[in-house]
């Protein structure tokens, strides 16, 4: 490398000034970049020279004159690295979780390297640098390897006794090949997890008939028989209903030699997974539970949260927490769960990597599973892992045809979903369509799960939304006005005209508790799954409306008593308020339904900016028209004003 003195010196994308006291014209020194170190700084003297100063080394720069300047090094606690690390990330395999991770790693001003044995692979067009190679060929991961401050994967496939060699020679894998090495076989995933306590369905290995049979006899049928490596979106995996349909199991997965083992059947309610990110120092982070919806044993769709109990989120984090622990290395991991009828967490099957079960941690966590990869694995601190939207649903683009017709039929779906608000589309320009295959994928955010649900339903039902975000179903309602009789509809109706001044969808019903508590019930628990998030009930004499509805739902409820013929609805009051411990309701004054519609605005302000701005300027309307009145007062005088009152 060239010096110019006075002029500029670079080390990579780092600029420093050199320049003397005596210099009185421009000299060049060649300095070999090699003995340049990484860590370089810059300083003003007294005098008003600069210098710079380089780590570990000192260099002279000499005049024609031959004037000689020393620099010396600095303290370690001094150098700065211009950027979230000076490591170079190496990742082994370059499709979509390597596409998304270099899309992660550019907002931080990290450098990605991808090895890949595609030249135009997802990640090329986004790599710091793309090395056409195959991620199982030890010569071009060694190499590769050298080239990178930390090594890392997209696809557990690997050469791992390749990653062992580099290791022991200071190589700097993570998650770490031991952790690899279970992962990728599938049967001894299983061993491993098994001696960790980890609840698992029962698994054997086969290795011929005999044992196939007896795993049949003993594990009962339908019978998953699995390939121990090379098993992904459905590929390795069969089903025999049968002892007859062993054999044929058996043939299509390769037969015995290939590796097989069986498990037996599980039979869950639900697909659940985790994300939990693991940092250097031994520290977890876990993403929300979420549930994952497989078609022809592919993921389909994710939903976040996932739609159970608080006791089985915390079962299922527990789990896979235990799991993670029990891996090496530092990086996220995808742990796949089956909840079963009897609400118990058996383990599936875990991921050393990003996963497709955390794609929507884009849009809808404060830190995606990509960036979370690359916090861990530099060992700078985990984020935030927590959703900053409510619900969120993600959906896979699958190939439906081969070839042309499958592309047009992707961006058909593309073209609805981009005029979706709140949907997110992600498309991973893969060379090739092949049915089946994961080209992309739509991630769809919003207030509620029942909102998300009703977006995705009419992208893929082909219903085009309107410029206001609204499809030509009815708008989801986020209020239910209820009463125990149609006596109260006048009183409730002024609930209804504050909702429709704050543009907020509702819906109103009559539900009474003693004459049709079946349907208050259903109504109740079923307000959540439907988009409700405010429940308004209104109710005179007995007034258990309210509560009873608050008993069975875990929504806000706002109580309304309404006044009746004897006493004039403190009978109402005092029955609302008067609620057992655990079942609180939110009770306004008799009869002042308008104030129940307000409260439940400001609950809905908080997850909605909108509703906020308009309850501010409500509150700056009804300020303004107060004054208005008093200065009216004021001209008038009271005779006058009473009179046109």
């Amino acid at each position: 490398m060239l010096l110019q003195c006075p002029s500029v010196a670079s080390c990579g994308n780092r600029r420093y000034f050199l320049s003397g006291p005596d210099f009185k014209t421009p000299h060049t020194t060649a300095l070999p970049i090699k003995s340049l170190p990484i860590a370089m700084k810059s300083f003003d003297g007294v005098d008003g020279t600069s210098s710079v100063q380089l780590k570990n080394q000192s260099t002279s720069c000499r005049s024609f004159k031959e004037h000689s300047y020393n620099y010396s090094s600095f303290r370690d606690d001094e150098i700065s690295v211009h950027g979230l690390s000076d490591k170079i990330v190496g990742v082994l395999g370059g499709g979509q979780l390597g596409q998304m991770l270099c899309q992660a790693a550019s907002q931080m001003g990290i450098k990605v390297m991808v090895l890949d044995p595609l030249e135009n692979c997802p990640a090329s067009a986004l790599a710091y640098n793309h090395v056409v190679g195959r991620f199982d060929d030890s010569v071009a991961v060694e190499d590769f390897a050298k080239r990178c401050g930390v090594l890392t994967i997209e696809i557990e496939h690997v050469d791992v006794a390749t990653l062992e060699e580099l290791e022991q020679q200071g190589v700097d894998c993570q998650p770490k090949a031991s952790t690899i090495r279970i992962i990728q076989d599938k049967f001894l995933q299983k061993v491993h997890f098994s001696q960790h306590a980890i609840p698992m369905p029962e698994f054997r290995e086969i290795d011929g008939d005999d044992s196939a049979t007896k795993a049949g006899d003993s594990f009962g049928y339908p019978l998953m028989i699995k390939s121990k490596r090379l098993a992904y979106d459905g590929r390795g995996n069969a089903v025999a209903h049968s002892k007859e349909e062993l054999s044929s199991c058996v043939a299509a997965l390769g037969g015995y030699t290939h590796g097989l083992y069986v498990e037996k059947w599980a039979p869950f309610v639900k697909e659940l997974a985790v994300i939990v990110a693991r940092g250097r120092d031994g520290s977890l982070s876990c993403y929300p539970v979420v549930e994952t919806i497989h078609k022809d044993n592919i993921c389909h769709i994710v939903k976040a949260p996932a739609e159970v109990s608080w006791k089985i989120k915390e079962l299922a984090i527990d789990v896979a927490q235990r799991a993670v622990r029990s891996l090496e290395g530092a990086g996220v991991f995808a742990v796949e769960l089956f909840l079963t009828k009897d609400e118990q967490i058996l383990l599936n099957e875990v991921a050393p990597r990003p996963h497709n079960s955390g794609h929507q941690t884009i849009e809808s966590c404060y830190t995606s599973q990509y960036e979370q990869h690359l916090r861990a694995v530099l060992g700078l601190p985990l984020g935030n892992p927590l959703m900053k939207t409510p619900a969120a649903i993600m959906y896979n683009l699958l190939g439906e045809e081969e070839g042309e017709r499958g592309f047009a039929l992707a961006h058909q779906l593309i073209g609805r979903a981009l005029s979706i608000p709140g949907a997110s589309v992600h498309w991973y320009n893969k060379p090739e369509m092949r049915k089946q295959r994961k080209m992309g994928h739509i991630t769809i955010v919003g207030s509620t799960m029942a909102i998300v649900e009703n977006k995705l339903n009419s992208l893929l039902s082909k219903e085009v939304e309107s410029s206001d975000g609204q499809t030509s179903d009815e708008p989801i309602p986020l209020v239910g006005i209820i009463m125990g009789s149609d006596s109260d509809l006048p009183i409730m109706k002024e609930a209804a005209k504050v909702l429709d001044i704050f543009g907020v969808h509702y819906e109103i019903r009559i539900v009474s508790a003693h004459r049709t508590p079946e349907l208050m019930n259903f109504y109740a628990k079923s307000a959540v799954k439907r988009g409700i998030q405010v429940i308004i009930a209104g109710a005179g004499g007995a007034a258990h409306l309210p509560g009873m509805v608050a008993s069975e739902t875990p929504l806000p409820v706002v109580a309304v008593p309404i006044r009746g013929s004897q006493l004039g609805g403190v009978d109402s009051v005092l029955s609302m308020l008067q609620m057992p411990r655990g079942i609180p309701t939110a009770t306004v004054g008799i009869n002042n339904a308008q104030n129940a519609a307000l409260l439940a605005v400001r609950i809905l302000a908080i997850l909605y900016p909108d509703l906020q701005a308009r309850m501010l300027q409500y509150q700056r309307d009804m300020t303004d028209e107060v004054l208005k009145k008093g200065d009216k007062l004021m001209e008038l005088g009271w005779e006058e004003y009473l009179n046109i009152r």
